[in-house]
């Protein structure tokens, strides 16, 4: 990354002619034939609130016309930033507060801008870029933007002069200190907040993975060898990286990768990188950082802003899997043919349940519409628990074979898994459950066999290459193949059976909580108060006989 020292070497930002722009996009930094050059990115979101504002408030709609500087139109956006007591309109976006911030920030972003500038003028110690990180990093930040509002004085200076004093006095403040770093910036950031900041780049897979497993290593190398160094005063700026760090990450990546531990995206390559191919990797993950202003945004909720404390909450809920149907039947690949599957499936258990005898509807409705256990079923009921097991056992297998002739996996899975080798072995979607089954059939493969699979599947290398290339036989690279790719869809068989039991399971639940709740809805129209469990279930098996 090249760093700006001279005042002409600073690229020119280009203006923004009018307010819908002024109050909707972020500086883009682009390194393009080693010269840096600055672009506006719209953000969407905060252009459908520009226009929605605009059609709905008669007021913001006269200050928006205005071409002007923007300042009518930034106090707009301030007031409802601040204004704690505000009532939200039924048109108004209940997330309006916060996209009050976010519009002040787009707009303070040339401030930012020619803050740096100025202060690079007589400054040579920081880049000029790390100086419109600072800036950038205190506009994009609402609990710190908030508090320099509130102190803010009409009287005294314009916003737009206000606002650059205050960027001024903390871009100083924090080169005083020398806390900050472009590697401090790359060491401190979560892999979640990297993997958003670079695919907003445009960076995708496998290199997002590639990048993220590389930093790690990078980072493991530089916090042994320059923050945790007994030579560096604490509070120091993070310096540069030497060289050899970058040497000492690419050794580290190289042994690594051929782990089953390593992300898929890694191992999937065998080519080994370079300390230079590390370095450039992380300059990357640099400039995508900087380039995201949402990666330097704190989590923060609005009741946070309208608190004395001001405490901004953390975001830390684990991600919730739900088994689809779509899943299962991935294989077909169109939305009308997997919607038709679908609509299939539900028809034909329905039938199937209505084709069951009374006994078994009664164990299947108490234990999936009422939730009872199977000891509970046994005392109900007055049949030896085995023999609920049994009763259970006995609906849902044949209810599964249902299932499995429907989707017919056995038809379509080798072609599939030879497909998805060819197509998808570098940068699999981990989100599809049937690819993530591939992934973690493939680690459980031998290192040979995994090896085979990197050079025939990743490098395009034909059996003859690999063969001699590993030293072997043809006949037993045929052989290594074939084994693979035979052990893969035995994999995605046993994963698939797996799926089908557990899409069964979430349908029945469903299907006779709804029954449930039909069958009550229709007694509490009929004026009958809250009745007891005992009740509702008598309600529901005597249901159950007359339809069925």
């Amino acid at each position: 990354m090249l760093n700006f020292t001279k005042l002409d070497s600073i690229p020119v930002l280009p203006k923004r002619d009018n307010n819908f722009n002024k109050f909707s996009t972020c500086i883009v930094i682009y390194n393009q034939n080693n010269r840096l050059t600055l672009q506006w990115k719209h953000q969407p979101s905060l252009q459908r609130n520009l226009k929605l504002y605009e059609a709905k408030h008669e007021e913001f709609y006269n200050l928006f016309c205005q071409q002007d500087k923007g300042i009518d139109v930034a106090h707009f956006w301030r007031q409802i930033a601040l204004n704690e007591s505000q009532l939200i309109a039924d048109w108004e976006p209940e997330n309006k507060t916060q996209l009050a911030y976010e519009h002040l920030a787009s707009y303070f972003e040339e401030r930012c801008y020619w803050t740096a500038k100025d202060l690079s003028k007589n400054c040579n110690a920081n880049s000029w870029e790390e100086y419109l990180y600072l800036a950038r990093l205190l506009v994009y930040n609402p609990l710190k933007l908030r508090d320099i509002l509130v102190k803010y004085n009409s009287q005294n200076a314009n916003l737009d002069t206000y606002i650059g004093h205050a960027l001024t006095n903390h871009i100083k403040s924090s080169a005083k200190v020398s806390q900050f770093s472009r590697w401090r910036l790359l060491y401190k950031k979560s892999d979640k907040e990297l993997k958003e900041a670079l695919e907003v780049l445009g960076i995708g897979e496998p290199k997002i993975s590639q990048f993220i497993f590389a930093r790690k290593y990078f980072k493991q190398v530089y916090l042994v060898n320059k923050i945790k160094n007994s030579a560096r005063s604490t509070g120091k700026k993070w310096i540069d990286p030497d060289q050899e760090y970058f040497e000492q990450s690419a050794q580290c990546y190289n042994a690594e990768k051929v782990l089953p531990t390593a992300p898929h995206e890694v191992s999937a390559n065998p080519t080994k990188v370079t300390a230079k191919q590390i370095q450039y990797w992380m300059e990357i993950c640099i400039r995508a950082l900087e380039n995201y202003p949402k990666s330097i945004l704190p989590k923060f909720s609005l009741d946070a802003l309208q608190s004395d404390s001001m405490i901004a909450k953390s975001e830390s809920q684990a991600d919730v899997v739900k088994v689809e149907w779509q899943s299962i039947s991935a294989i077909e690949e169109t939305s009308e043919n997997q919607e038709y599957l679908i609509k299939k499936a539900n028809s034909v258990l329905s039938e199937q349940l209505q084709a069951m005898k009374p006994d078994y509807q009664k164990i299947l409705l108490l234990y999936y519409g009422f939730g009872l256990n199977q000891k509970q079923l046994a005392n109900r009921l007055g049949i030896n628990q085995s023999t609920i097991s049994r009763y259970l056992a006995k609906s849902t297998i044949q209810l599964l074979e249902t299932l499995a002739r429907i989707s017919q996996p056995q038809q379509w899975v080798q072609q599939y898994v030879e497909k998805w080798l060819e197509r998808e072995y570098h940068a699999p979607v981990h989100s599809d459950l049937i690819q993530a089954a591939l992934v973690s059939g493939i680690k459980k493969l031998t290192s040979e066999e995994r090896e085979i699979l990197q050079l025939y599947y990743g490098q395009r290398m034909d059996e003859d290459k690999v063969a001699s290339h590993l030293g072997i036989h043809l006949d037993e690279i045929t052989r290594r193949l074939t084994k693979a790719r035979n052990q893969l869809q035995y994999k995605l068989m046993h994963e698939i059976n797996i799926l089908i039991k557990e899409y069964l399971e979430k349908w029945l639940s469903n299907y006779y909580k709804s029954l449930v709740q039909s069958v009550l809805k229709t007694v509490s129209k009929s004026g009958k108060k809250e009745i007891e469990l005992e009740e509702k279930i008598s309600l529901l098996e005597i249901y159950i006989q007359n339809k069925y």
